[in-house]
């Protein structure tokens, strides 16, 4: 038995290959919303950190109607580091879109998620979009495409999967890109056609798989996911299960539920085979679980999510200025929050450590943690973490790291920067294409050696590079990387930083803070292009004596301090500094703040 009258669908591609505008305009022309309602650009993504980076962090949920039909459409991270989205809500959907890029054509993360579609048998739309770039290639992208489902294994249909071309920009799609598209109604009418209506038997007992997880602050935690067989009411009582974990069974009463009608959720009293609703009733319930009729229970296998490759640890704040921004900040307010964080986020990871003070916490990426450590700091946390990681494995006594593939596309005329430096970083070049004027190539490079590159590939190419990466897999350990070859200023004592004492410590190095900041002894302040720390006070005022300039201190001129991004100090950092995160603030330390203990330690490091 089928739904006719339904098809879910998810949006999948590489990061700005334009899902989220497509999205835009099809809800637009899906009748969402009012003819003169004022509609801004990526309407679904509605979280704060996700307006200001112009990224989407969290799969979101949303439908429109086309003839009736109900469309379903899940819109889907981009970047390679929250992959862990995309494969979790695969199985409540039927079929994809895949977005390519007109002129960059499939990249990492498009094979990435790709092959997790084909994997699940799912039926694959090919959607070609930015036509309306100068630049584009779409025939090479289209054999391109078709190249890297060969290369997946599709099978017959998949490999036979339609093409339509579309511009996001200008809300237009085509079967042809020789005719110019007028509206979205040729990628609608694709989609009732190749997309299958869910299938499932309404007369059997209920059963569903909880694909993502809600948070409402007036019903609690709300299960997510597509009902794969029979019907659920309001009141009904359903067991909970999961495949992976045997030991969890219990029952709870369905106390409200909700459809999703163009981007907001409706409450409905009764859902069918096909639904993706949002069941309210219990608050224990987390992604993978099994949702069933109590008296027929039947749990569902859920997705592997991939493991996550990079690994940090978690501490509370223990600097001389703890306590004075944050509102929580002691080791039981972190530990909560971040199992809370990996019950929601399947592709992070927290384990307690000898400590009680820290936490190990895994990602799939560094921005995957910095965009955890900004939530935490936004919501009024106080922490310090250590330097990022990799995690490394051990196989027949072979130590193996993790291995990324990494894309760049830069001038021609800067090739040779890039190669030179990605060489250091021990990477091995596997292809190069020249387009024009720009050149694409791809790399094999361990992990570790992405870490504090980026922007450096943004100096050697004048701002004009893209690079994109996505986990290979793991290979014998490739040798030894030097993390970075400066060395930073580091306050000599706790007080208030004064020009006087800034204008000095300028002379060695590029300074991270300004003039009446507070800093402490072990805080550092700055980074100079030699190898070895240096201590310098800039809390230092100038001697006052009966002779002086009135115009003396205004030739102190210090350089304009540029704030480094979260992400760029977590580059910065060292295997023996920490970073302190706070509300308000962000500030590199050195672990052992003493200069006496900590120049005991070095020399007995470089004395072993």
């Amino acid at each position: 038995m089928k739904n006719t009258k339904i098809r879910n669908i998810a949006i999948i591609a590489h990061v700005d290959h334009g899902k989220t505008s497509l999205v835009n305009e099809m809800l637009k022309q899906g009748g969402v919303f009012r003819q003169n309602q004022n509609v801004g650009d990526r309407i679904m993504d509605s979280n704060d950190l996700e307006k200001e980076r112009g990224i989407t962090i969290l799969s979101k949920n949303a439908s429109f109607f086309y003839n009736d039909v109900k469309i379903n459409v899940v819109d889907t991270p981009g970047h390679a580091d929250f992959g862990g989205e995309v494969e979790r809500v695969l199985k409540m959907v039927d079929g994809v879109l895949l977005v390519i890029d007109a002129y960059e054509g499939p990249m990492p993360q498009t094979r990435f998620v790709l092959e997790k579609a084909l994997s699940l048998d799912l039926k694959v739309i090919i959607i070609v979009n930015k036509i309306d770039r100068k630049d584009s290639r779409i025939k090479d992208v289209c054999d391109e495409a078709l190249n890297l489902l060969l290369e997946l294994n599709a099978n017959e249909e998949q490999l036979y999967s339609p093409i339509v071309y579309t511009s996001a920009r200008f809300g237009t799609a085509t079967l042809d890109p020789k005719i110019a598209g007028e509206n979205m109604v040729p990628l609608f009418e694709t989609i009732l056609n190749h997309i299958p209506a869910p299938s499932g038997d309404e007369n059997l007992p209920f059963n569903m798989l909880v694909s993502s997880t809600e948070q409402n602050d007036f019903l609690g935690k709300l299960a997510v996911g597509q009902i794969k067989q029979g019907k659920l009411k309001i009141n009904d009582t359903l067991a909970v299960t999961n495949f992976f974990n045997k030991d969890k069974n219990f029952s709870f009463k369905v106390q409200n539920m909700f459809e999703f009608l163009g981007l907001k959720r409706e409450q409905t009293t009764e859902a069918n085979v096909g639904d993706i609703i949002c069941i309210a009733g219990a608050d224990n319930i987390t992604v993978g679980d099994t949702l069933s009729d109590k008296n027929n229970i039947n749990t569902l296998p859920f997705v592997q999510i991939s493991e996550p490759s990079v690994e940090m640890t978690f501490m509370v704040n223990n600097s001389p200025f703890a306590g004075k921004e944050g509102k929580f900040c002691t080791s039981r307010h972190l530990r909560d929050r971040l199992l809370k964080e990996a019950v929601k986020d399947l592709s992070l990871k927290v384990f307690e450590t000898e400590s009680a003070d820290s936490f190990r916490v895994l990602g799939r990426g560094e921005m995957h943690l910095s965009i955890l450590m900004e939530n935490l700091r936004r919501e009024g946390y106080e922490f310090q973490v250590s330097m990022p990681k990799v995690i490394y494995k051990e196989i027949d006594g072979k130590k193996l790291e993790p291995i990324e593939k990494l894309v760049v596309d830069v001038p021609s005329d800067k090739v040779g920067n890039v190669i030179s430096v990605l060489g250091t970083r021990k990477a091995e070049m596997t292809d190069m294409t020249t387009i024009g004027n720009r050149t694409k190539i791809q790399f094999l490079i361990p992990a570790r050696g992405l870490f504090g590159y980026k922007n450096e590939f943004l100096t050697d190419t004048n701002g004009e590079g893209i690079m994109s990466n996505v986990f290979y897999e793991y290979q014998e350990f490739k040798g030894p990387i030097q993390k970075r070859t400066f060395g930073a200023l580091i306050a000599f004592e706790t007080g208030e930083a004064v020009q006087y004492g800034l204008f000095y410590a300028q002379e060695h190095g590029k300074l991270l803070i300004g003039a009446g900041e507070k800093v402490y002894a072990g805080m550092i302040v700055g980074m100079t292009p030699k190898g070895s720390d240096i201590v310098v006070n800039v809390c230092k005022s100038k001697h006052l004596s009966n002779t002086r300039s009135s115009a003396s201190d205004d030739a102190l001129r210090l350089e304009p301090i540029q704030t480094p991004s979260l992400e760029q100090y977590l580059d910065s950092l060292n295997n023996d500094e920490l970073l302190e995160i706070t509300p308000k603030t962000i500030r590199m330390r050195k672990m052992i703040l003493d200069h006496t203990v900590r120049g005991r330690t070095d020399f007995k490091k470089k004395n072993l």
